[in-house]
């Protein structure tokens, strides 16, 4: 079968050329430590955390070396101790039960639904099993619950929510952005995110007690006036010398490589949608492909796009991937046995319990995943989902 598409689903655009420059001028200082400024100096990294804040709408905002340290942080800030539960979906990418078990802490998961969502009723189910008073919600690939109505079955329990945003910077509920829900939120920078700096995270909160004991754990050395979006300094009365310091501070150059793509996120979230709903179109024209549900409540940030093929068997699904990749189109599953790249299911954690989760087991065993990077034109993504739409048919 002649291949007919040629882009890479793994190749980001280039770096914008002013934090080319920024990098540049950070590099011709020498000073790349965060805490490393000359007098009356703000720095790159506390310039950028003062821009996130408010673009987020955030009280405080705390740069970090990436999404997972800002995971782990949030949580031993908010009293994840060793041996509590914590609450997660049962569909996620490895780092997120990963930072649980990093805290020392005991992943509970959660059923989903047909739309990968976490499912309300398995989790106000599972509260009341376990007594759980931990969840870290994740937004996983960029898909929103109902976040009024679990916000109301977590506060009506005395669950924290920790809220993993990696694939919904910039999404809302109802107008109110992702991340501004829980008691705190925590971001992603990896080059498979909506912004990058290869590796680098954000965590953001509205409580500034939260805020000045993660700040100490993402090793603040005491400097931590020298901060561009945290808690004034009683904050830390307590906090700075309770908290380890984890050195996970993030770095000048990345912060310098992010500042300019922050002013044109919102642009670029524009032509992520642009690319999904096209996309998104043409696999909505085949009625073996299940598109997923998204409600009118909530503004989602397409950079990737999930399917469902309900009537498939798993050899049918393997048969998609091949026949897919014969045309140049990169398709994940979920429903292999065995982790592949950056595609795995709670089966392959082998570092947390073996819990039941059937449903989401059967929503797994047919669902696909596809990346929509930015290098990809509109034309581009009319083409990769005309190819799809064939393959299915090839193999059905």
């Amino acid at each position: 079968m002649a291949r007919t598409f040629f882009g890479s689903f793994t190749q980001q655009e280039a770096i914008p050329a002013e934090a080319v420059a920024a990098v540049l001028d950070v590099l011709r200082t020498g000073r790349l430590h965060r805490y490393n400024l000359a007098e009356g100096e703000v720095g790159e990294v506390a310039a950028l955390e003062a821009e996130y804040r408010d673009w987020q709408g955030s009280a405080y905002c705390l740069a970090v070396t990436s999404g997972g340290q800002a995971l782990q942080i949030a949580m031993r800030a908010a009293g994840v101790t060793p041996g509590t539960v914590v609450l997660t979906n049962g569909f996620t990418l490895a780092p997120v039960p990963g930072a649980i078990v990093a805290v020392g802490g005991q992943p509970l998961l959660v059923e989903i639904d047909e739309n990968l969502r976490l499912d309300l009723d398995d989790l106000t189910a599972r509260i009341d099993e376990s007594g759980a008073r931990f969840l870290l919600l994740s937004h996983m690939r960029g898909h929103l619950c109902d976040m009024d109505r679990l916000m109301d079955i977590c506060d009506r329990a005395g669950v924290t929510v920790i809220e993993d945003c990696a694939h919904t910077m910039g999404a809302r509920w109802n107008g109110k952005r992702s991340g501004n829900f829980g008691k705190a939120a925590c971001f992603s920078t990896q080059t498979y995110k909506h912004m990058n700096s290869g590796e680098g995270g954000f965590l953001t909160t509205d409580d500034p007690d939260l805020a000045a004991r993660a700040t100490i754990l993402s090793g603040s050395y005491m400097l931590y006036g020298r901060h561009g979006a945290g808690p004034d300094a009683a904050a830390f009365a307590r906090a700075r010398s309770e908290m380890p310091n984890c050195s996970a501070r993030m770095d000048a150059v990345r912060a310098a490589l992010l500042r300019p793509q922050l002013a044109g996120l919102d642009r670029n979230i524009d032509r992520w949608n642009a690319r999904y709903r096209i996309v998104e179109r043409a696999l909505q024209g085949d009625n073996q492909i299940a598109t997923i549900d998204r409600p009118a409540a909530e503004t989602f940030v397409g950079s990737s796009i999930q399917f469902r093929l309900p009537g498939f068997s798993s050899e049918q699904c393997l048969a998609l991937l091949r026949t897919a990749a014969d045309l140049g189109v990169e398709l994940k599953w979920f429903g292999r046995d065995e982790a592949a790249g950056f595609t795995s299911s709670h089966r392959n954690w082998h570092y947390i319990p073996r819990q039941s989760l059937p449903r989401t087991d059967r929503i797994l065993a047919t669902l696909f995943d596809m990346r929509l990077p930015l290098t990809f034109s509109e034309a581009d993504c009319e083409t990769v989902g005309s190819l799809i739409r064939q393959s299915v048919r090839e193999v059905s």
